[in-house]
């Protein structure tokens, strides 16, 4: 089977984008690995599915699979890439449009300056709504957050627990560059507290207003930008009494700002097309 796609980026995370509005998506976890192998297939961190939406009120459907073969909940740059597609593909006329996602539906924006603008939705931090396993440890407030204490090969670290619709453990580093993303990171991702693993975030605050990121992302590994990332670091940031909205979030990809005023996120950043083609799957 030939498969056509697209091939985009946002902040340099990037994706392998597929238009199913016509024609249904069978492709098996196997063939996904497949097609984002960046050796044998096209590479990317995720593919994003396009299809019709299958409920009233919004414009298309949204689907997340990482480069894993698992789909996901959620994907902020992805989104980005998504409203940026479908408008060039002419699947619509709209610059704003509705995408009904795993968990909820998301509002689209494109800018004239070619930015795009997403509204993420309210973030959550109970532990069972992440989901994390808070069974037996002792957190501590800071500010308007709640840290959790996590042990992260011997030692502890202290995280904010934050849902965008996927979940993630941030903390705060002294140097980004330095900080063991690689060592760490698959840890956290798949510590037993966390029973759907974790996105793990490690944040450094630059000023009240900018903060530099790195995320190891659930299934993708360390990527050069996380949408859902910068969301969830800039809220715990804002919790904690150290940021104020809005925030540039400067990753290895590009620059994404984020606001936060205590109810919706909104995100917004660049999303390019690389290139199209066809692979036999």
């Amino acid at each position: 089977m030939m498969l056509n796609f697209t091939k985009m980026q946002g902040a340099g995370n990037d994706f392998v984008v597929i238009d199913a509005t016509s024609t249904p998506f069978t492709l098996d976890s196997d063939q996904i690995r497949r097609v984002a192998d960046r050796h044998f297939g096209v590479g990317a961190d995720q593919m994003l599915v396009v299809e019709r939406p299958t409920i009233d009120g919004v414009d298309f459907r949204y689907r997340i699979f990482n480069n894993d073969g698992g789909e996901v909940e959620h994907c902020g740059n992805g989104a980005r890439c998504f409203v940026k597609f479908v408008l060039d593909k002419g699947l619509t006329t709209q610059r704003t449009v509705r995408v009904q996602v795993w968990h909820g539906v998301l509002t689209l924006t494109m800018h004239d300056n070619g930015d795009v603008e997403v509204d993420m939705g309210a973030p959550k931090f109970e532990p069972a709504q992440i989901p994390f396993d808070a069974a037996g440890v002792a957190p501590r407030a800071e500010a308007n957050d709640t840290l959790w204490p996590l042990d992260v090969g011997g030692a502890t670290t202290w995280i904010s627990v934050v849902s965008m619709g996927n979940p993630h453990a941030v903390q705060v580093v002294a140097d980004t560059e330095t900080a063991p993303v690689g060592i760490d990171g698959p840890l956290i991702e798949r510590h037993p507290r966390f029973p759907q693993r974790v996105n793990a975030g490690f944040m450094q605050i630059v000023d009240r207003h900018e903060i530099r990121l790195r995320v190891y992302e659930r299934g993708a590994g360390e990527t050069l930008a996380c949408g859902t990332g910068a969301c969830a670091a800039v809220v715990a940031g804002i919790r904690r009494g150290l940021l104020d909205s809005p925030v540039r979030v400067q990753t290895h990809g590009g620059v994404l700002t984020i606001a936060w005023t205590g109810a919706e996120v909104h995100m917004a950043g660049p999303a390019k097309t690389v290139f199209e083609g066809s692979i036999e799957v």
